[in-house]
This record gives C-alpha cells, sequence and structure tokens, in this order.
C-alpha cells in the first residue's frame, strides 16, 4: 500500500473513481498506486467508444470481459483507472478520454501535464 494519504493532481485528497464497475490497482475504487504497479493505474478516465478502440488497437482490449481475472469489459461512460503512459499516448493521437481531475492521483503528471489533464477535465459524479 502506499504510505500515507494519496493526493491528486491538484493537490487535494484522492477520491474515488469508481465502484461500478470496480476500478483501482488495488481493486478499492481509487487510483492510487504502489511500486508493484508498472503500469501507473493512476488516471481515472471517462471512457470513450473512440478511446476503447484505441487502446485496442494498441494491443490493451478494454472492453471486452475476462471472467478469469474477474473484469466486466468496459464500455462508454465507465470511469476507469487507466495506465497514466496510455493515457498520455492517447492524449498525443487525439484519443485521450475525459478525466476525473479529483480522483486522479498526482503520479499522472510524470506523464502528462497538468495542463493537459485540466483540457480534458470532467466534473466527479455526485
Amino acid at each position: 500500500m502506499p504510505k500515507g494519504p494519496s493526493l491528486n493532481v491538484l493537490g487535494g485528497p484522492l477520491a474515488s473513481c469508481s465502484t461500478e464497475p470496480m476500478t483501482g490497482w488495488f481493486r478499492d475504487g481509487c487510483c492510487k498506486t504502489d511500486d508493484n504497479d508498472r503500469g501507473r493505474h493512476v488516471v481515472c478516465a471517462v471512457m470513450t467508444d473512440a478511446f476503447l478502440e484505441f487502446s485496442k488497437s494498441r494491443g490493451n482490449d478494454l472492453s471486452t470481459p475476462r471472467t478469469e481475472f474477474q473484469f466486466p469489459g468496459l464500455k462508454e461512460g465507465d470511469q476507469w483507472c487507466l495506465c497514466a503512459a496510455r493515457w498520455a499516448e492517447a492524449y498525443d493521437a487525439g484519443y485521450a478520454p475525459q478525466v476525473v481531475l479529483e480522483a486522479t492521483e498526482k503520479t499522472a503528471l510524470k506523464y502528462a501535464s497538468l495542463e493537459a489533464l485540466l483540457a480534458h477535465a470532467v466534473a466527479a459524479e455526485a
């Protein structure tokens, strides 16, 4: 587990990203990370069909259910803790999904600028 409370990219406490579907490296709904998370699943992204197709074209099919991993498969509108490098790659290619800044862990700033994340920000669900 990470040491101390996790902070979001805005400097505040990290909010939950999603529990339906359950997401996060620790499968606790939050985009927290630790040294075992090579992908840095820290960006709380709102899935779009265009992004899901982009990710699939890059070898990471997020839309197909994988029951052996208790993975339901994602659809447009689902919120998911996405790998920071994949979000940055999608941003560069013009397919970046929107981001919930309050639920995006500060480590994401090592992969994407705050300006890029702000440009794709969406309000957190109440």
